[in-house]
């Protein structure tokens, strides 16, 4: 079986798994998002659901944010992990978007990752799950799955993104990433019971 076919067999049957894939961090726009992005770095999305409400409470735009001490924003994300460092990036985050880009959400790569705490990644999930461009963020769930499949060399993210660009239609993007990641939440995780992992079985039969 071809790398190519392996990744139809993997687009078809997630397709039956997830025909609909809400967005798993809650937000209400492109800026709240990116901030959810960027607080859950080595912190699980439910734990970043947990405590967002309580900071949109208090700072839902860049303005807001900026007003408050980092001290303050440690305050209102401390449950989660990294929140010293998380603090001062948002912070900083958003007197840049205030001063540079009127407090307006920039929508390329270079302007995105030019923010503080906004790596590759989180600028991806925001072009594509924030403004609706073609983009494929791989995370540690995508970037062990496609390894997983034999998608990808899986030497690094940034080839796991590239080979899964090349092996998908970019109309699919968007969705199928997070496909792929809640397979890997359901089905297969990097710890614990993996007994409901099918997609070797029907990727590999040579192997069953």
């Amino acid at each position: 079986m071809t790398k190519k076919q392996r990744a139809q067999i993997v687009q078809e049957e997630l397709e039956k798994l997830y025909p609909e894939v809400p967005i798993p961090l809650d937000h209400k726009d492109a800026y709240t998002l990116m901030v959810a992005v960027a607080l859950s770095a080595q912190t699980t999305d439910k734990k970043v659901n947990q405590i967002t409400p309580k900071l949109f409470a208090v700072a839902d735009t860049p303005e807001k944010m900026a007003k408050l001490s980092v001290e303050e924003i440690k305050e209102l994300i401390k449950e989660i992990g990294l929140a010293n460092s998380k603090a001062k990036n948002l912070k900083k985050m958003a007197e840049v978007l205030v001063e540079k880009f009127n407090s307006v959400i920039p929508q390329t790569y270079e302007e995105l990752e030019s923010l503080a705490g906004v790596g590759h990644k989180t600028a991806s999930v925001v072009m594509s799950q924030g403004f609706g461009f073609p983009a494929f963020p791989v995370d540690t769930h995508i970037h062990r799955l496609m390894t997983q499949w034999k998608l990808t060399s899986g030497k690094n993210v940034v080839e796991t993104e590239r080979d899964a660009k090349n092996l998908w239609n970019e109309n699919v993007w968007n969705k199928l990433h997070l496909q792929i990641i809640f397979y890997g939440r359901e089905y297969s995780p990097a710890r614990g019971n993996k007994e409901k992992d099918f997609l070797p079985k029907l990727l590999f039969p040579e192997k069953t």
